[in-house]
């Protein structure tokens, strides 16, 4: 599974295609700005919402649901990069 940093998103936050897997109540506290929020027991009945063109960098809390949606989203054919640490390790804009 492909990885990145949350300093490496930070840097490139505009080119990139972000999807945050936390629950609505964990994103109300701040989300990366442009994320596309889909919770992580919703992704498998949410795959119309996603398109398999794009690349998806993977976010939750601290990178262990996100892990587990890049996981399923791989094995349905998808794109996805991990962002170790999550939110615990953003610095960054959110809102």
């Amino acid at each position: 599974m492909k990885e990145t940093t949350a300093q490496e998103v930070e840097q490139k936050v505009n080119e990139l295609t972000i999807l945050d897997v936390r629950e609505e109540s964990e994103t109300a506290a701040g989300m990366i700005p442009g994320a596309l929020n889909i919770p992580l027991g919703q992704i498998l009945t949410s795959l119309d919402k996603l398109d398999q063109n794009k690349e998806y960098t993977v976010v939750c809390r601290s990178g262990n649901r996100s892990s587990l949606a890049c996981e399923w989203l791989n094995s349905k054919g998808f794109k996805v990069t991990n962002m170790n640490g999550g939110m615990m390790a953003w610095t960054g804009e959110t809102v």
